[in-house]
């Protein structure tokens, strides 16, 4: 059975990525792309849907684990009563084809175990496993291949590959798992250790960019690790999390693909990058952007696949009980095919906040934009499926309308500060103001002292936490404060934020809960922030970096009542507002302030980190 979801770490190169659990057992590994088949699948059933496990036969041994500073090396550490020993994981980086494990003895000597069970296409196909001339394992089966290098000998036990070995101090022993092609030869063996040096060399070098001067420096490093372990190095897109049908309520139904590239991610991830000092990883990103878009504006989607893909098609697999007997399990995600309007606003904020710092566009890029505005403008009045891709019918979300705006307020502003392309900016205008006032009449009801859900309804929504980031209106506009006073007394579950009333199933067409969402927690943050609330706001941003497992990763949701992270994991907009969320604490221009000022001022101490110099508490740790 798999782990609790905080039990897992991960190990990745740029190309995928592999969840490794404190037991020493890789659960989860799609090759040789994020969006591929798993040929380990056990996180989403039993070990019979593949695993390679790799610890000390002492069930008793104390175990504790870290990735090393800077870095995406883990290493783990095993005691027993004979001695001790380390074990370090990691994939080479922008490589896509190794899988490496070492044991290292660090006192005494300990007795280990290790069992390989690879089944491919999502534990379906049990592979015919040989070895080659040189005594290597390998593991073939239909287009995939997998081979295992180690001097450690091995033998077959019930369909799967076992070592027993021990290793003292002052001893170590390698494994390598490779893949290739069944048709290619076998990938090339590579030095373990010496590769091992390169790539955790190459993670502190990257790291060493990141922002700081934070009240959490620690934890801000370790989530902008996590989102570049997160991008698709070959096209720059970056996977809203490399699993897929983590359920957001254990032996619930809403399980869902996340390996793809989801536009509303857009801005929020470029800010975080190029905030977090990544400015490389923020110009690709928003060059994946442009490709994914372009083309007929009325087939513009929601999500793409890494490459820009958009055939994405939703299937069940049967075959798989799922995680904790929560199906079904899905691969592809349906979502590709709503509409959404607030995917234009997205677009358009992003491209705008990467000119903002530097990241000039091209005339390709504008008329792409045009063309999406031309398309907007005959769409943005009408009802879609939002941000939270609800199944239950589209409706005039207010989200979407304040993103519809935001649309056409950033296209103005480019013009405006020097874009050098022709624009039919006074129409722009006219529409920009069409859809402000439509919003502040029908999306605000005034009982409620709050901006509501949809237009006519009286239900809540987190997302219109968003309206003074994006500039709509001012972060202290009564209406502002009013709902975030609203959101805060009904969609708070201790602290926590709930997207919206999930009792309500009208919403999105779903039975069952949910956990409480965390890039809303994080957005509810920012607004305390904003209204100069710093007490409440440091108060809730360490109860959130709370939640963080013992390496400092975070999933989509958090289960209130059973005090457990839900949904897939990482996952990469939690790990983005968190960074955002730290940066608009510690700068007086942060990342909420940029979104909707005109232009980014230079970076200046924020008066919540003040206040905290004023209390002498300006770090904690993290």
């Amino acid at each position: 059975m798999a782990g609790r979801i905080e039990d897992y770490a991960l190990v990745g190169d740029g190309r995928t990525a592999a969840l490794i659990g404190r037991d020493g057992s890789v659960d989860w590994l799609c090759w040789p792309r994020f969006d591929s088949a798993a040929c380990f699948a056990a996180l989403l059933g039993t070990e019979e849907h593949g695993f390679w496990k790799l610890g000390p036969t002492d069930p008793t041994a104390k175990t504790s684990r870290q990735y090393r500073q800077g870095s995406l090396v883990l290493e783990t550490q095993h005691e027993t009563g004979t001695g001790c020993v380390r074990v370090t994981d990691y994939m080479p980086a922008n490589d896509g084809s190794h899988l490496v494990r070492i044991v290292e003895g660090l006192s005494g000597e300990v007795a280990m175990h290790m069992r390989l069970a690879v089944r491919f296409d999502y534990g379906l196909a049990v592979p015919w496993v040989s070895h080659n001339e040189l005594g290597d394992l390998r593991a073939i089966s239909g287009p995939h291949k997998v081979v295992l290098r180690t001097l450690v000998p091995l033998h077959g036990e019930n369909q799967t590959t076992v070592a027993d070995f021990t290793v003292s101090a002052g001893e170590s022993v390698a494994f390598t798992l490779s893949y290739g092609p069944s048709h290619e030869d076998d990938p090339p063996p590579i030095q373990p250790r010496k590769v091992l040096f390169e790539t955790d060399r190459h993670w502190r070098d990257w790291s060493s960019r990141a922002a700081h001067g934070t009240p959490w420096d620690a934890i801000l490093q370790r989530s902008l690790l996590t989102l570049k372990a997160l991008i698709y190095h070959p096209t720059g897109g970056i996977v809203a999390a490399p699993t897929t049908s983590l359920p957001e309520e254990i032996g619930g139904v809403r399980n869902w693909d996340y390996r793809f590239c989801w536009l509303r991610d857009s801005t929020f991830t470029l800010i975080a990058m190029m905030d977090g000092g990544y400015l490389d990883e923020a110009r690709a990103w928003r060059d994946w952007l442009v490709r994914a878009v372009a083309g007929n504006p009325e087939q513009a989607h929601i999500l793409y696949g890494i490459a820009g893909e958009r055939m994405l098609p939703e299937i069940e697999l049967d075959w798989l009980p799922g995680y904790e007997n929560s199906k079904p399990v899905r691969i592809g995600n349906a979502a590709v095919e709503q509409f959404q309007l607030d995917v234009y606003g997205e677009i358009f904020d992003a491209l705008y906040q990467a000119r903002q710092r530097g990241l000039l566009g091209d005339a390709d890029g504008w008329r792409v934009g045009k063309a999406l505005l031309r398309h907007l403008e005959n769409v943005w009045n009408t009802p879609d499926e939002g941000i939270w891709e609800v199944r239950g019918g589209r409706r005039h979300f207010v989200h979407s309308k304040v993103m519809a705006w935001v649309a056409f307020d950033r296209a103005i502003r480019s013009y405006e500060e020097g874009e050098p392309y022709d624009a039919p900016v006074d129409r722009w205008r006219t529409i920009r103001d069409q859809i402000h006032a439509e919003v502040c009449e029908k999306g605000f009801d005034t009982e409620l002292n709050s901006f509501v859900q949809s237009y006519g309804s009286k239900r809540l929504d987190a997302s219109l936490l968003l309206i003074a980031h994006m500039g709509f209106l001012p972060q202290d506009d009564p209406r502002v404060v009013g709902t975030v006073e609203a959101i805060g007394r009904t969609l708070s579950r201790d602290g926590f934020i709930l997207r919206y009333d999930t009792e309500d199933q009208t919403t999105d067409g779903l039975p069952g809960d949910e956990g409480a969402f965390l890039p809303c927690s994080f957005w509810y943050a920012d607004n305390l922030i904003g209204l100069g609330r710093c007490e409440e706001a440091r108060a809730l941003i360490e109860k959130l970096i709370g939640v963080c497992n013992d390496v400092g990763l975070v999933s989509e949701e958090y289960d209130v009542k059973g005090k457990r992270l839900v949904g897939n994991f990482p996952q990469a907009f939690s790990h983005v507002t968190l960074v955002n969320t730290i940066l608009n604490y510690s700068r007086a221009n942060g990342p909420a302030k940029e979104r909707g000022a005109h232009a980014p001022e230079e970076v200046h101490e924020g008066a919540c980190l003040r206040a905290d110099r004023a209390a002498g508490r300006a770090t904690v740790p993290a």
